[in-house]
Parts: C-alpha cells; structure tokens; sequence
C-alpha cells in the first residue's frame, strides 16, 4: 500500500475494468456528478456508487457535496505507484529484448 495513508490498495482498486473506465471519465472532465456518471454504466446508481467508494479508499477520487448532488473529481496521483511499476518493467524487457537482438545478430555472423 501506498505511504498516504490510503485504505486499499491502487492495484487492487484499478483491477476492475468498471473502475478503470471510471478512471478515464473522470480525467477527461474536471469533475462529474454521480447520476452522470452512473449514465454512462449498464448498472445501478448504488453499483457504480460501490466503485467509485473503492476509488475513494484508494485516494484515485474525491468528492464533495454539492447541494443534494456528490460531485466526483479525478485525483490521478497515486497512479504515480504503478507508473513506476510498469516503468521498472519496462526497462527491464527493453533490456532483455536488446540482449536477446545482440544474441540472434551474434548467431547470424
């Protein structure tokens, strides 16, 4: 779990291809009301509210109240966490697809 105190896990909270779409709906507009959100879904208001509790509990969204409406805005900054995951792997397979390049051109001199 990430050092911000968070209550579940980014990884685990991103898993979810529900929540993932959520993710990206809320990046491409400065913040969402719930019924908005939950048009966008083939599912009830309360299964899309459940998502994005665990989107919340991950610190990847936040929201506030707005007269009798809960407003949902994108906090994208512990992506940073798997960010630098998928770049460690990254380096790593560039590296050994390089050696294995190296390995095929030794093998065709």
């Amino acid at each position: 779990m990430s050092k911000n105190n968070q209550l579940r896990d980014v990884f685990d909270a991103i898993a979810d291809p529900t929540r993932r779409r959520l993710i990206r709906l809320l990046a491409e507009t400065e913040e969402l009301p719930l019924h908005e959100l939950t048009a966008q879904f083939q599912m009830g208001r309360t299964a899309v509210s459940k998502h994005l509790t665990i989107l919340k509990e991950a610190g990847l969204v936040l929201d506030r109240k707005v007269g009798r409406e809960t407003r949902f805005r994108l906090n994208a900054s512990p992506l940073r966490e798997i960010q630098d995951w998928v770049a460690f792997y990254n380096k790593f397979w560039s590296t050994n697809l390089l050696r294995l390049n190296q390995l095929l051109e030794e093998e065709k001199e």
